[in-house]
């Protein structure tokens, strides 16, 4: 129970926030893949954030007021299905083991929860997440308003749980950011790992099989996405993913790839050259953004807003591309017709957490918000240059983008990835290896 302290105590904060009323909160459902053949299972992120339960067909209540009470459905102990599907906790061990005061059968949920649900002023859940449940919930409600006649009456207000939890999540905890400085190590093995094995006449899949290889190697559960390994033209594709093309001498490969540590994703961009030396276009390239996103971090500070470190970004990269003969006309110019975005046209972060583009509004009261303490970000600028008549044919088909994870401080920010080799001089020195 120790262990799961802290998913109690975000339990007990929501309840705070909910000032009365009963939450319900499902986590995901299996998903097939193909005949007999489920995907992988993933829990809902909401659900674990409060619960850390990891089991399909699982739903958290809780009721608020003076006496908070906290309950967990979930499947029953069934020694027969353990045999075929492994370990099931049952909801005796279930409620033990992470802090619930009760727990029921999952089959008994349309038995428990109208009684809950009685004589309660509002019910927060997260409407249109999901028709399945938005309609079996309504079954619900309408159970609880079948017996006004006796009394009983059904929550008359319904809640989003989402903006309350999205605030929630995104200020992380001292468990929250030891599990993601856990997970950008073992990412930033993976990258190394993969540095070290690039060489012409591979192909893209062969250095996606050792990313994924060091990932589980070294414990992470998942990949937090699935890897990009772009070499070539292929790096000028943002979300490429086929992974399938021979790697060439000459070209530069593009890896954007991060593992999920206990439910908790990591993500890194690095980008190296195949044959282990940058040409000189490519080195001009590479140390623009390099520089570009050196601007964003040291943006990345409490107090600043979260649209700083984009703006660092730009200015750098547009200048460059001036100075490049990329783009033509003052600063200012390139600036306010945007003919930077030919190049550079994604923002330069998102947040991080428990998904890889994790929950919380960018913009409060439509300001973009300030930045705090707890706050996990990307930095990720890139320079995608695909041929055309206007820009020299040297600088064809390159594309790069280095990204790291930052942890906002009391003081300034921690580069969760900063292991991650990123100068030429590192790079070159891991991708030249034999």
């Amino acid at each position: 129970m120790s262990e799961f302290l802290n998913q109690a105590r975000r339990r007990a904060a929501l309840c705070r926030h909910m000032k009365g009323g009963v939450a319900i909160l499902p986590t995901a459902p299996e998903r097939l893949r193909n005949r007999d053949s489920d995907y992988l299972y993933r829990f809902d992120s909401y659900f674990y954030h409060l619960t850390g339960f990891p089991e399909p067909e699982a739903v958290m209540v809780l009721i608020a007021g003076s006496q908070p009470k906290s309950v967990l459905f979930c499947r029953d102990k069934n020694v027969e299905r353990e045999l075929w599907e492994g370990f099931r906790f049952g909801p005796a061990a279930a409620r033990e083991r992470f802090g619930f005061d009760e727990a029921h059968s999952y089959a008994r949920m349309d038995e428990v929860i109208p009684g809950l649900l009685a004589d309660q002023p509002t019910l927060h859940y997260m409407p249109g997440a999901d028709a399945a449940w938005d309609a079996r919930i309504m079954s619900w409600l309408n159970q609880v308003r079948a017996q006004s006649r006796a009394g009983i009456c059904a929550p008359s207000q319904i809640q989003d749980l989402r903006p309350v939890l999205d605030e929630m999540r995104l200020i992380k905890d001292k468990t929250e950011i030891a599990t993601m400085r856990r997970a950008a190590a073992i990412s930033d093995a993976a990258h190394r790992r993969a540095m070290q094995a690039t060489r012409p006449g591979m192909h893209e899949y062969g250095i996606e099989a050792e990313l994924l290889y060091e990932f589980r190697r070294q414990g992470a559960q998942y990949p937090a996405y699935w890897p990009i390994v772009a070499g070539g033209a292929n790096a000028c594709v943002l979300h490429y993913r086929d992974n399938n093309a021979p790697m060439r001498d000459g070209e530069l490969l593009l890896v954007d790839a991060g593992c999920e540590l206990d439910g908790y994703a990591s993500d890194i961009t690095r980008t190296w050259p195949i044959g282990g030396r940058f040409s000189g276009p490519q080195r001009a390239i590479y140390e623009l953004v390099l520089a570009a996103q050196t601007a964003a971090i040291a943006k990345v500070s409490p107090g600043n807003h979260w649209n700083e470190p984009h703006d660092a970004a730009v200015e750098t990269l547009a200048r460059g591309f001036i100075d490049l003969g990329l783009c033509r006309g003052s600063l200012a110019e390139v600036l306010e017709k945007e003919d930077y975005k030919r190049f550079y046209m994604h923002r330069t972060g998102h947040w991080l957490g428990l998904d890889v583009h994790d929950v919380g509004e960018y913009k409060t009261a439509g300001a973009w918000r300030d930045l705090k303490p707890g706050m996990v970000l990307t930095v990720e600028p890139g320079c995608y240059i695909r041929p055309d008549d206007a820009v020299p044919r040297e600088y064809w088909n390159i594309g790069v983008r280095i990204e790291d994870d930052v942890l906002v401080t009391t003081n300034g920010c921690e580069v969760l990835t900063q292991a991650t080799p990123k100068t030429v001089a590192d790079i070159e020195a891991l991708t030249g290896s034999a």
